[in-house]
């Protein structure tokens, strides 16, 4: 498993958490995690129209991006998994920072009910590992200006502000 480790937050069982590119499967459950980010929404109530499959089947297509769920599982085979997180990485080619690659996160989330207890933290290190694996020179992200927890959140791992962000809606 990419990325596997056990989480001792579970007693009974040996849970792992498992950072992989999302799956066709995996889409009503990114989907419920981005409609709401302030209560748990079931996946199998939403609808997944045409529009976000093929909005996911142009994402999975693009070697330049990827949706990446965090799958928490009890077992090996994964039984009884479930994405507890995801988010979204734009690999951007430039000619700044010696023409390395940029990662722009977007659409971070973690389970309403399962947020504060480190989640978060395991997904966006093992994302920029990720993105630092892929030989991305700089790690991006933008964050709406109300979000002041996870403001600081994102400070805690490391990442300054430095730019304002500008968005034009069309």
């Amino acid at each position: 498993m990419v990325g596997a480790v056990p989480d001792a937050s579970e007693s009974a069982h040996v849970a792992t958490l498992t950072l992989r590119p999302a799956t066709r499967t995996d889409l009503p459950a990114v989907l419920a995690l981005l409609v709401d980010e302030e209560r748990v929404v079931d996946p199998a109530g939403l609808v997944v129209d045409d529009v976000y499959e093929q909005a996911f089947a142009a994402i999975d297509s693009d070697p330049r991006n990827e949706i990446l769920v965090l799958v928490e599982g009890v077992d090996d085979q994964g039984d009884d998994s479930r994405v507890v997180g995801c988010l979204q990485v734009t690999y951007i080619p430039g000619l700044g920072k010696g023409g390395a690659e940029r990662a722009l996160i977007e659409a971070v989330r973690i389970r309403a009910d399962r947020r504060g207890g480190g989640l978060g933290r395991i997904l966006m290190e093992r994302t920029i590992e990720r993105a630092r694996t892929r030989g991305c020179g700089l790690v991006q992200l933008t964050s709406n200006k109300q979000r002041e927890d996870a403001h600081r959140f994102y400070g805690r791992l490391g990442f300054a502000r430095s730019h304002d962000g500008f968005k034009l809606a069309l």
